[in-house]
């Protein structure tokens, strides 16, 4: 039987947040945001939410 992967969860450092709101408001996109700070898109948008910040790429 195959061993499930394990979950391993990582803290939001304050040098994260300040990139995702930077590249937020340079309207970069959720999957570009996401590779970048190697995290899911899910993780990515739900923290987005969580701080009011918009991950929108419309002008």
């Amino acid at each position: 039987m195959a061993k499930a992967k394990k979950i391993v969860r990582r803290a939001w450092s304050r040098d994260d947040i300040r990139q995702m709101k930077t590249m937020a408001k340079s309207k970069a996109g959720v999957t570009k945001i996401s590779k970048t700070l190697k995290r899911t898109p899910g993780a990515t948008s739900v923290m987005a939410a969580k701080l009011g910040v918009s991950l929108s790429t419309r002008p």
